[in-house]
C-alpha cells in the first residue's frame, strides 16, 4: 500500500492506494506552520480509523507547491513511517518530455496532471485545473508538456472583489438562474461563474488552435470543476482525483524492483 500527497496552496489532498486500487483519500486545510508531529499524528488517526497499520504503508509520493510546509511533511514520515517520501521534482521520471523555456518553473501538481491525462485519456489532451490558481495545462500525441495559462482562481477574484471594494459583499460561489443579475450578489455570482465559463471557453478554444492536433480531450479537476463544467462548451471530462492517480502511476515508475 501507498501513501500520496497533494500539497496544494489550499488544501492537502491525501489518498491510500493498494495497488490500482483508491482505498480512500482525504482533504486538510494547508497549514504551513503545522508541526511534523502534529501532522503525523493526524495521518496515523485517519489511517487507524480505516484500520491501516503503518507496517502495511510501503512508499509516500508527494507533489507540493508550498516549498515551506515540506520539512514537516518529509519529517513526519520519517519519524513515523520510517519512509523517505518520494517528492514529485527534479530526477524523477515521469515520461513527460517539458518544452516549457525553464521546465523547473512547471509546478510539480501539473506534471503529475500531465502525466494521469496522458495514461487515462492519452494525447493530445488540455488539462484545467481549478484550485486556489485555475491553470491550464496543453500536452502533445507525443506526451510534450507544451505549457499553459495560469490564472486567479474562482475564490481568489471573488475575495479579491470584496477586499477591494467598499461596498461589495463575500459570496458564496454559486450558479445563479439567469446571467443578468437581479440584486448584488447575483449580479456578482454571474460574473464569477459564467465569466469564468467564458473565459474557460476562450482560451481552450485558443489552446486547441495553437496545438494544432485534432481530437484535443479536455479535461477539468479542482474544487470548482463541476460548477464550470456544467456550463462550459468545451470540458469533456471530469476527473476530481486525477492527481493522486498521477502520484501512483509516477510510483509505480519510480519504484525499485
Amino acid at each position: 500500500m501507498i501513501l500520496v500527497l497533494d500539497v496544494g496552496n489550499t488544501n492537502i489532498t491525501l489518498g491510500a492506494y493498494e495497488g490500482k486500487k483508491l482505498i480512500n483519500y482525504w482533504r486538510m486545510n494547508t497549514d504551513r506552520g503545522i508541526s511534523s508531529d502534529e501532522f503525523g499524528m493526524f495521518v496515523l488517526d485517519l489511517l487507524r480509523y480505516e484500520n491501516i497499520k503503518v507496517s502495511d504503508i510501503e512508499a509516500v509520493v508527494i507533489a507540493s507547491v508550498v516549498p515551506p510546509i515540506m520539512y514537516s511533511l518529509e519529517h513526519a514520515f520519517k519519524k513515523y513511517f520510517k519512509l523517505k517520501p518520494i517528492v514529485v521534482g527534479p530526477g524523477i521520471k515521469t515520461g513527460i518530455n517539458i518544452k516549457y523555456d525553464n521546465p523547473k518553473e512547471v509546478g510539480s501538481d501539473r506534471i503529475v496532471n500531465a502525466v494521469a491525462a496522458c495514461t487515462i485519456y492519452g494525447g493530445p489532451v488540455i488539462i484545467v485545473d481549478f484550485g486556489t490558481a485555475t491553470t491550464f495545462c496543453a500536452i502533445s500525441s507525443k506526451n510534450e508538456y507544451l505549457g499553459g495559462v495560469i490564472c486567479p482562481g474562482i475564490k481568489i477574484a471573488a475575495e479579491a472583489l470584496f477586499q477591494k471594494t467598499a461596498k461589495l459583499p463575500r459570496i458564496e460561489i454559486a450558479k445563479p438562474d439567469t446571467v443578468i443579475g437581479k440584486n448584488t450578489v447575483a449580479s456578482m455570482q454571474s460574473g464569477m461563474v459564467y465569466g469564468y465559463v467564458g473565459k474557460v471557453d476562450y482560451i481552450v478554444r485558443r489552446m486547441k488552435k495553437e496545438m494544432n492536433e485534432n481530437n484535443v480531450k479536455v479535461v477539468a479537476t479542482g474544487g470548482m470543476a463541476r460548477l464550470i463544467a456544467s456550463e462550459s462548451e468545451t470540458i469533456d471530462e471530469i476527473n476530481g482525483l486525477i492527481t493522486l492517480e498521477g502520484l501512483r502511476i509516477i510510483y509505480e515508475m519510480n519504484k525499485q524492483n
